[in-house]
């Protein structure tokens, strides 16, 4: 396995970015446009101490100069970074694959206010692997299963799986009751993004999500359902089941956006990955793993608060 042009720093994966279009004469001119929220001396600051790479994966100066398209990789840096304490839990890793079951408020990867915190940072760490990479992502809200690709060599085959919608996956979600929709149903709508930025809507158009939706138990106000998504466009389970009116419980995003409770770890967004399945692509065998996390138990006189 050979090293990574842009190697995980203390098991902080690297940013990438080419380098788009413009005036500039360097690449920390170019990187101080390009992220005008971030000072020109943080930027110095990470130059200086190596925290920038070119494409060969050498520490850049202040006085590289620019190219158009060029990739760099830089590591990014997050003050007074939120702990969570939640525990991840590896059920799967070899040469090639790592299955990981993620609890609830942990993000996948480096984002926004998480750079250490995440479980692909932990998963570098656990395992001594700077060549993890996620095949998939859930929301950092959402709990349950997620693959990672542990060998660049065999990456793309495991990528495939994704991409043509080889992987079996299953949800289990709590809503409010729908007792006047024929279950199990097809939910079929366009996704684009909404407002703010991090929010998707259905849209009119040609569909390109796709959600088939069950129920496992329905006795009382809130059901607990089944959720197959064909699709994997952003947000589109939350999307789906908002638009049917039946929220996803304790979600702060859909029907209506929302500050409270949006991190309040005992109010969890009640959704979890809860299985993959799918023919292995080296050998063909059968793969199945299934979440050991559960979702908030249902009581007859539950509320949908």
């Amino acid at each position: 396995m050979s090293a990574p042009r842009f190697p995980a720093r203390d098991g902080v994966p690297a940013s990438r970015l080419q380098l788009p279009p413009g005036p500039w004469a360097t690449v920390f001119e170019a990187l101080v446009a390009r992220f005008p929220r971030i000072p020109a001396e943080v930027w110095r600051g990470r130059i200086a101490s190596g925290g920038v790479l070119d494409a060969d994966g050498r520490p850049i100066t202040l006085r590289t100069p620019y190219r158009l398209g060029a990739e760099i990789g830089y590591y990014r840096e997050v003050a007074d970074e939120p702990a969570i304490t939640a525990a991840e839990h590896i059920l799967h890793a070899d040469a090639d694959l790592v299955v990981a079951d993620k609890p609830h408020g942990l993000p996948v990867a480096p984002t926004g206010a998480f750079v250490t915190q995440t479980l692909l940072t932990r998963l570098i760490r656990r395992l001594d692997n700077p060549a993890l990479v996620p095949l998939h992502r859930i929301d950092r809200a959402t709990a349950g299963l997620v693959l990672f690709s542990a060998n660049p060599a065999t990456r793309a085959r495991y990528q495939a799986l994704l991409r043509e919608a080889r992987i079996d996956k299953t949800y289990e979600a709590t809503a409010p009751a729908l007792p006047d929709l024929a279950l199990p149903h097809v939910r079929r709508s366009r996704l684009e993004r909404g407002t703010p930025f991090f929010r998707m809507r259905e849209v009119d158009g040609a569909p390109n999500s796709e959600t088939r939706i069950d129920v496992i138990a329905g006795d009382g106000p809130l059901w607990r359902y089944r959720l197959k998504p064909v699709s994997g466009r952003k947000h589109q389970l939350r999307v789906h089941m908002a638009a049917l009116g039946a929220p996803i419980l304790h979600d702060p995003w859909y029907p209506v956006p929302g500050d409270e409770g949006a991190d309040d770890p005992t109010r969890p967004l009640q959704l979890l990955a809860r299985s993959l399945a799918f023919d292995d692509p080296l050998d063909g065998r059968p793969r199945r793993f299934d979440s050991s996390l559960r979702l908030l138990p249902l009581s007859r006189d539950q509320r949908a608060d």
